[in-house]
């Protein structure tokens, strides 16, 4: 995912564009094939991020409810998703926290500054906290798991077969280090995006790549023994392990702490989704797009957010009817963002692969070998989150992830066959934007747009 990261914040750096991965895509397949890849990859992108909003508010819910299950109180016809109630408790606890997580987007730039210092405070926090508190109470009460269960043991709960199984992990690992290209869909609000959105892209693999191995790591050496883990019944687990290693009492402390991150890792996520959702519509794409693509009297894109609230709240109302059918569609969330850094990648080996080379972060001879690894990789993520994740597959256990990534690269192809050329990416706009790329002193700042963007740009 490092080498990804270098691809993506190479041409970021070339490109530093509101929007910018379907920008990113546009301009990697050259100016022959642009338009279509561009029309792909922003269907992808802003299904990705539309739908994680959904899926983060859930998770926070999940946090919240399993606080329950370590005070065992009992719940009208339990705390099962097969319980219409508990199913119903889960829905409005998490559209109050979409409504939260949005609000905090309607603040000033200046004091969603102080938003953004405060959550990168609260993960630190929260890193710290297990990285200290936690072995300690592990050790004062049932003790560490030894390093041969913890780098040896393996255990079979989907039905796969071994070697599949054990490339399921990738399903959870991979999944969070996805979602780094945020700082380039924010380029246009930053300070020497050449350089800041790249670097952006670059570390925050870094930072979540180390971090969380050292984190996986303790956590492994402090998670009790599997017959306790899988007799957990709390929808997140976690909360429960805290609460057996630290105390009920600690466990609220530790429970709050991460909900308060949640909550605001939701918020700057929708930061980064409603500026790509703002990009898209302002180029006449999406329905409604002269009212979507348009900034407040501070430049910041609010329709764009009310509009991710909209469909975060519809997609959340899915849980209601079936929980099967949430999961199914925010399982879908991180599909087309893996598959749009494999593509990227794929047309950078194929069509450019000596393109943007005025980029700070320029790969030169490590281009093709890294963009050639990029594909491989994330084509191994991908066809492992479209795999069933439990055998045999029946109904309940189908993924449909497959399905609605199959749904959403169908419309996207649709959409480009009958937009009309001259609306939407046209033909001038792209060649003047690789132009540019390349650093021609003659060029042109790229305009991909037909209105001005956001304003009041920061580090």
């Amino acid at each position: 995912m490092f080498i990804t990261a270098l691809v993506l914040a190479e041409i970021c750096s070339a490109l530093p564009l509101s929007g910018s991965i379907y920008i990113w895509a546009a301009e990697s397949a050259g100016p022959k094939y642009a338009r279509f890849f561009g029309f792909i990859v922003a269907w992808w992108s802003t299904t990705a991020w539309m739908t994680f909003t959904a899926s983060n508010c859930q998770t926070t819910a999940n946090y919240i409810v399993s606080q329950l299950s370590v005070w065992e109180i009992d719940f009208p016809g339990g705390t099962t998703n097969d319980n219409v109630k508990w199913r119903a408790l889960i829905w409005a606890m998490s559209e109050g926290l979409l409504i939260l997580s949005i609000a905090i987007n309607y603040l000033p730039p200046r004091m969603y500054s102080a938003v953004f210092k405060l959550s990168v405070a609260i993960y630190l926090i929260d890193f710290l906290l297990n990285l200290i508190w936690l072995p300690i109470a592990v050790h004062n009460t049932y003790g560490f798991r030894s390093a041969k269960d913890v780098f040896t043991l393996t255990y079979n709960g989907t039905g796969a077969p071994a070697g599949w199984n054990w490339i399921l992990s990738f399903l959870f690992t991979a999944g969070t280090i996805t979602g780094f290209d945020a700082s380039g869909h924010i380029a246009e609000e930053t300070k020497h995006a050449n350089v800041t959105a790249g670097r952006g892209i670059i570390t925050s693999v870094v930072a979540t790549g180390l971090l969380g191995l050292a984190t996986t790591i303790l956590f492994l050496f402090c998670t009790p023994d599997l017959d306790t883990v899988f007799a957990l019944d709390a929808p997140q687990p976690f909360v429960q392990i805290y609460a057996l290693s630290l105390g009920k009492g600690p466990s609220i402390f530790m429970t709050v702490i991460a909900v308060v991150g949640l909550i605001l890792n939701t918020s700057v996520s929708i930061v980064a989704a409603s500026r790509l959702i703002f990009a898209v519509a302002r180029d006449g794409v999406l329905p409604l797009s002269g009212w979507i693509g348009k900034v407040n009297s501070q430049g910041q894109p609010q329709n764009a957010v009310t509009v991710m609230f909209v469909f975060g709240a519809v997609i959340l109302c899915s849980i209601l009817p079936s929980q099967v059918a949430f999961t199914s569609l925010v399982s879908a969330g991180g599909i087309p963002t893996i598959a749009a850094y494999g593509l990227i990648a794929l047309l950078r080996f194929t069509m450019t692969p000596n393109a943007f080379k005025s980029s700070h972060f320029y790969l030169g001879k490590l281009g093709r070998p890294f963009y050639l690894i990029t594909v491989l990789w994330n084509g191994l993520v991908f066809s492992v989150m479209i795999s069933p994740f439990f055998f045999p597959v029946d109904a309940q256990s189908f993924n449909f992830a497959c399905v609605i990534f199959g749904s959403v690269t169908i419309f996207a192809i649709l959409s480009w066959y009958f937009t009309p050329a001259n609306k939407w990416l046209r033909q001038e706009q792209i060649e003047q934007a690789l132009h540019s790329a390349e650093g021609h002193p003659d060029a042109v700042a790229p305009n991909l747009s037909t209105d001005a963007g956001p304003s009041k740009k920061q580090d």
